[in-house]
């Protein structure tokens, strides 16, 4: 059984994360702030402000970043891996996940997009 997990104020067509089972999965999530206003900086404060969305994302679901088993992470420009993994990093300090990344451009004008996937069994 699927449960989507929802707040208020996106204004596209998704939910920022869903429950299939003992799995979360989380939306690609974008450098902007809680007004939906993309947040100034290069890619490491866009990429610590991602991360903070995934961990929001997560929490609505009831997990946490130590429960992600997955990431997929674009960046706009591969000069920027050396940065984007520094601030990733901290935020996976022990046992990070399993990680796809990829160069791309994406839909808005910002350097990062991640999507992530938790393990979290059911209680």
């Amino acid at each position: 059984m699927m449960k989507k997990i929802t707040y208020g104020g996106s204004h596209v067509p998704l939910s920022p994360a869903v429950r299939a089972g003992d799995f979360v999965y989380v939306s690609g999530q974008v450098p902007t702030d809680a007004n939906g206003v993309v947040v100034p900086g290069g890619i490491e404060a866009q990429t610590r402000q991602t991360l903070e969305n995934v961990k929001a994302a997560l929490a609505l679901a009831g997990c946490t970043m130590d429960q992600v088993v997955k990431t997929f992470a674009i960046i706009s420009d591969a000069r920027d891996f050396g940065a984007f993994n520094k601030v990733y990093a901290t935020y996976f300090p022990t046992e990070p996940p399993a990680r796809t990344t990829v160069e791309a451009r994406l839909m808005i004008d910002i350097r990062v997009e991640i999507e992530a996937v938790a393990y979290a069994p059911k209680g």
